[in-house]
């Protein structure tokens, strides 16, 4: 197989992720003293940094991969929100599925770093399910979008209130009546909501909590293949791809299944890890890999950003330079 020819192929794909996004602040700064008004250290602010976070890490993969992501979800019209937009507008992301409501804020998450530790995060945010009006909204946005085409749709809940029920069925009609292909990173919430989709990728905990089950990989590693069967069972889903952490990455394809195993790496960081692994399996997917190969690729790709600190973007270069020195021995 010509992995350089598959990767080129991501920038033909047009992929919207639906979801959850959020800003994440960072207040930088040095601890030169304790209070006298509380035990709790000073902090001298040096600097400030905005970063994408939550559903918008996806298309930051996406992004770093070639391929163009439209964001789609509802924010606040508040400061939070116009500072997110200007973000995705620099990371040359689309926001034309955003909807600015005045009735939520959007999440933001601020945390007060000194010498790389953080001592406090400060979370704004709204997590009530989006009105009815929201939701419209943003299914009018979803066929607005069509007319430039969707190869694709990337569900990532965080359970911040953007993805109900009901939206969520709304986007897989229209998802099915389009022959859109659907991929899921879930949260507990809307877990078992996602009937019929193309691939679904939880990872262990996940899957664990959604199905409420117990699978020990150390013990029993067996049940992981009962438990998936289960799940596609109740959800008719084509594709189950289930991130394991030091096990590595499983996939099930009706009744063929593989088992990516993780690669020793100097693990520096997990967090966003399901965003890269996401991105990169649904690219692949639209690329017509063998089910196999998604989750090799996918397992790689993970690997590879839990190397450095913080929530980072895979790197396109770096991956096709390990996935060919890797899966073509």
């Amino acid at each position: 197989m010509n992995y350089n020819d598959v990767f080129n192929s991501f920038s033909n794909f047009r992929v919207v992720v639906i979801g959850d996004v959020m800003l994440d602040n960072y207040k930088i700064g040095k601890v030169h003293r304790m209070s006298p008004e509380a035990p709790v250290p000073v902090v001298l602010f040096e600097k400030e940094e905005n970063r994408i976070g939550g559903a918008g890490n996806v298309a930051l993969n996406l992004i770093a991969l070639g391929a163009k992501p439209i964001v789609c979800s509802v924010i606040g019209n508040d400061d939070g929100g116009k500072i997110l937009i200007d973000k995705f507008i620099e990371s040359n992301i689309s926001t034309a599925g955003i909807f600015q409501s005045n009735d939520r804020q959007t999440t933001v998450k601020s945390r007060i770093i000194s010498n790389k530790q953080q001592l406090l995060r400060i979370d704004t945010e709204t997590t009530d399910p989006i009105t009815v009006e929201e939701s419209q909204q943003v299914m009018h946005r979803l066929e607005v979008l069509l007319n430039d085409g969707i190869d694709a749709i990337i569900f990532e809940d965080y359970n911040k209130g953007v993805l109900t029920e009901e939206l969520i069925q709304g986007i897989l009609s229209f998802a099915k009546k389009n022959n859109i292909v659907t991929c899921v990173d879930p949260k507990f919430d809307n877990f078992l909501a996602f009937k019929s989709v193309d691939l679904f990728k939880p990872n262990l905990k996940e899957l664990k909590e959604g199905l409420k089950c117990d699978i020990n990989m150390h013990t029993s590693p067996d049940k992981l293949i009962e438990v998936v069967t289960l799940l596609e069972s109740k959800l008719n889903n084509k594709i189950s791809l289930i991130t394991l952490s030091e096990f590595g990455v499983f996939i099930k394809m009706g009744d063929q299944m593989h088992t990516a195993k993780a690669h020793i790496r100097n693990i520096s960081d997990v967090s966003g890890a399901g965003d890269t692994v996401i991105a990169v399996a649904c690219l692949c997917l639209l690329a017509d890999l063998p089910y196999d190969k998604i989750s090799e690729i996918a397992n790689i790709a993970g690997g590879l950003v839990c190397e450095y600190a913080g929530v980072v973007s895979i790197d396109k270069d770096a991956l096709l330079e390990e996935v060919n020195k890797l899966l073509t021995q």
